[in-house]
């Protein structure tokens, strides 16, 4: 398994790396459009949304300020180097905020744990407003709805103790949606998983969405 993990994670590796800059901006802003039109972002209120590596998956700059400027609440992952594997999602506080983040791990931008001198407020906090939307990244994703991270296993800790701790207080579990590149997507079962790897609800390209956008469970 990890070795077939290992080997899709290359190959992909070299045909991500084959895109040029304006393909990448073009597929992202088809992407980022079908996810501000569709039912499930329309009818969320709070939405995670992870902010870009500078190359090789969906650019989600312009995707944020929508989030924000759509008067959702945003929340956006934080890695915290303290912790092996463990990521949190912090809150961010408009667009100003959102611009002075500064570059972290791979190039990725990332909110500081303060902000105007106050703790950020996290999504795991407990009290903390329900996340309705997480937009997800991977390295692929196939049309059975599986993804294959880049392998830190951050995502899938997160989302299994969120909706671990949210099941524990009645609340329902938050829909993944995937944001893939059309090199991104594979054909059912070409993505290796184990049982501890969260499959998606929707996965958006930018010629298809596979899943359905009116997801209500």
């Amino acid at each position: 398994m990890a070795a077939h993990k290992a080997a899709l994670r290359k190959a992909m590796s070299i045909s991500l790396r084959s895109l040029s800059p304006s393909d990448l901006h073009h597929q992202s802003q088809i992407i980022v459009d079908r996810v501000l039109a569709s039912p499930l972002f329309l009818h969320s209120k709070n939405v995670s949304c992870y902010l870009s590596m500078p190359t090789g998956e969906v650019e989600t700059s312009a995707l944020a300020s929508a989030i924000l400027r759509a008067g959702k609440t945003l929340f956006v992952p934080k890695i915290d180097v303290a912790a092996s594997g463990r990521m949190d999602f912090l809150k961010v506080y408009g667009e100003e905020d959102l611009r002075t983040f500064p570059a972290g791990a791979w190039g990725i931008k990332e909110p500081a744990y303060e902000f105007n001198g106050q703790r950020r407020s996290s999504a795991l906090e407990e009290g903390s407003e329900q996340l309705d939307l997480v937009l997800v990244p991977g390295v692929a994703f196939d049309r059975s709805l599986s993804r294959l991270g880049h392998g830190k296993g951050y995502y899938d800790r997160f989302i299994s103790s969120y909706s671990s701790s949210k099941s524990a207080d009645g609340l329902k579990k938050p829909l993944l949606v995937a944001l893939a590149l059309r090199e991104q997507i594979l054909e059912a079962g070409q993505v290796p998983t184990a049982l501890h790897d969260c499959k998606m609800d929707v996965i958006i390209g930018p010629e298809e969405v596979i899943g359905r956008l009116d997801h209500q469970d």
